[in-house]
């Protein structure tokens, strides 16, 4: 994986910097496990989520409620993939799982393009 200037920054940058990069690990190996490579952008992106959510998780904060029913499409590996995140992380909400399942069926979208 290579990560850009921002996305260094983000985890340098990081309260939770340790808890980050495990998720950033644990992250990594489920997506190699899918076959799975998001393009540097999207990491810096999903680093930046993965951060914001560790604050949330910390804080005992949850995010708004999310229509399961939006996420029909996104695909099981995806949705799989967010769900051990989530839980990696601990302490958040399944809604979680939805809003970052779009990060990974993005990223397997680049596959097939």
């Amino acid at each position: 994986m290579n990560l850009t200037e921002d996305a260094k920054k983000i985890i340098n940058e990081s309260e939770n910097r340790e808890e980050l990069e495990a998720s950033i690990a644990k992250t990594e190996e489920l997506l190699k496990a899918a076959a799975i490579v998001p393009t540097e952008l999207q990491w810096t992106i999903l680093i930046n989520h993965v951060n914001e959510m560790i604050k949330r998780s910390k804080a005992n904060e949850k995010m708004a409620g999310v229509d399961p029913e939006m996420f029909d499409e996104v695909s099981k590996d995806a949705l799989s993939i967010a769900d051990e995140l989530v839980k990696h992380i601990g302490n958040l909400p399944t809604d979680e799982m939805y809003v970052l399942s779009i990060h990974f069926e993005a990223a397997k979208q680049n596959a097939a393009e």
